[in-house]
């Protein structure tokens, strides 16, 4: 089954230009397929990601996963960590479990399937190859000013105003 539609746009070209800083990953190589542990069917299990600090005046960060290549308009939230302190620059693999295993004062807030964690991939079977998009957003305060009932949608919102850069590590998947 092909779902025959052309490539949605890089997202984040869309938003208002900030600086970038560097995010790197033992778990996703920029551009290459995710490994199993990555996959919604395989291990389910977030990514090790380590990231620069961000930009001067940088008191927080969120954490985001987003397929943009999901067959309906708003594409797909697979992760959402919120109000990582300003002196958090890593996550270990596994961290988006629960908001247990989140450094004190983060949280996640409910993706796609539903759930306060980390979604893997999870692509139509026989669709295109999808991108997942690994992103942290220095936040220019101590935090975003939402809670856990907020949904990836108002995230966004709020960190269109928020946001000082971004670090961006894009793994793929095709089922």
């Amino acid at each position: 089954m092909s779902l025959d539609r052309p490539v949605t746009p890089d997202p984040y070209t869309l938003l208002p230009v900030v600086p970038s800083f560097a995010v790197t990953s033992a778990d996703v190589t920029d551009g290459q397929p995710l490994k199993a542990e990555q996959v919604y069917s395989g291990g389910n299990t977030s990514p090790q990601l380590s990231w620069e600090r961000g930009p001067e005046g940088t008191q927080s960060y969120v954490v985001t996963c987003f397929d943009p290549d999901a067959p309906v308009v708003s594409g797909f939230w697979h992760w959402v960590v919120v109000d990582l302190p300003a002196d958090v620059t890593s996550l270990d693999t596994g961290a988006g479990a629960s908001d247990a295993t989140l450094p004190a004062g983060a949280f996640h807030v409910r993706n796609d399937f539903g759930t306060a964690d980390f979604g893997g991939a999870a692509p139509p079977e026989g669709d295109q190859v999808h991108r997942y998009f690994f992103v942290v957003h220095a936040v220019k305060e101590p935090t975003l000013g939402v809670d856990s009932s907020a949904t990836p949608a108002v995230v966004g919102f709020n960190l269109a105003f928020k946001t000082l850069g971004r670090a961006i590590l894009t793994g793929t998947y095709q089922h």
